[in-house]
């Protein structure tokens, strides 16, 4: 146990975000939040102090840096991000502008406060896509413009935990569905879940993107991990940032099984009791056939493992929404 904590959590009341706020606040750290509050739900976090701001802008460095001050911060988790595969092959160098440009304005904040500490995120995203699961060495290779910002991100984390000292750690996310307590649920339009339940609420059938991929029965194949899972993993790596052995600079955070989306539209179907059946259309662009991780180097080094699997990540998701 270190004491209490002052941590940062950028792009806290959004979905991942806002889980872990609630788990740093549960075991007695101190969370604070800067966000823009355009896609995130603001109630989530209102018990913590906050500053709304959009990291992209000019201005941000300053104000950031007066916020890290004033609440004497010593860690900063880093989710704000635009995350769109779609929207970013459409606006690229907006992306760059939101998701580069953002973290880069943060770390100059960072760096001035002297904040020490600091967990990325990124995503699985950076991958090429790969036949077996993907390893943190293996080749990176983004499909998309939102793949490359968070990728370019890690260098710059990099270079700043080699610039200042700092220690730093970049997560790459797979697939993150499910809810761990129903006022924190995907509310993302963009996501599988979320999606595929906002049809089903509407009585139209659930989409499908492609079912001619080399994949066993053509749908894409992802690796899903419970947002649960993934926002304790966020706080095993703080605490390895604080404690005396080395971390290794990036870490994959999934269960290393993969799921159709044709498996993960199944299971939705049979949790909600519809009769519907899901309606394939084209492929969208930027959507590699199989990104699955290898998650035995943070097994290994943190001793962190996922622990919900398809069901649980689907029935939580499903209970969040009927409350």
């Amino acid at each position: 146990s270190l004491g209490v904590v002052r941590v940062l959590v950028t792009g806290g009341s959004g979905y991942i975000g806002a889980h872990v706020v609630r788990l740093l606040a549960e075991r007695g750290d101190q969370p604070v939040i800067v966000d823009d509050f355009v896609s995130g739900v603001r109630d989530r976090v209102a018990d913590w102090p906050q500053l709304a701001c959009d990291l992209a802008d000019d201005t941000a460095t300053d104000a950031v840096f007066e916020f890290l001050v004033e609440h004497r911060v010593e860690a900063i988790i880093h989710f704000a991000a635009r995350k769109r595969v779609d929207e970013s092959v459409e606006r690229p160098d907006w992306y760059r502008a939101q998701n580069v440009g953002g973290l880069t304005h943060l770390l100059a904040a960072a760096e001035r406060a002297r904040v020490s500490r600091l967990v990325f995120s990124s995503t699985a995203a950076v991958y090429a896509s790969a036949a077996r699961p993907v390893r943190e060495d293996d080749e990176t290779r983004p499909a998309n413009p939102y793949g490359e910002t968070k990728l370019e991100g890690e260098r710059r984390v990099a270079e700043f935990a080699e610039r200042t000292g700092a220690r730093a750690v970049s997560l790459r996310y797979f697939n993150v569905a499910g809810a761990a307590s129903p006022d924190l649920a995907d509310v993302g339009a963009y996501n599988l879940v979320p999606m595929v339940f906002d049809r089903l609420d509407a009585g139209q059938p659930p989409l499908i993107f492609g079912d001619d991929y080399d994949t066993p029965d053509g749908t894409c194949v992802r690796d899903y991990i419970h947002v649960a899972d993934l926002a304790e993993a966020h706080l095993v790596v703080l605490d390895a940032l604080f404690g005396e052995a080395p971390t290794s600079p990036v870490y994959n955070v999934g269960t290393g099984r993969g799921a159709s989306v044709r498996e993960m539209v199944d299971a939705m179907l049979r949790v909600s009791g519809s009769s519907l059946e899901a309606e394939v259309r084209d492929r969208r662009p930027g959507d590699p056939a199989i990104v699955v991780a290898d998650p035995s180097r943070i097994r290994d080094e943190l001793g962190w493992t996922a622990r919900g699997g398809v069901d649980d990540i689907v029935g939580s998701a499903w209970a969040a929404r009927q409350a």
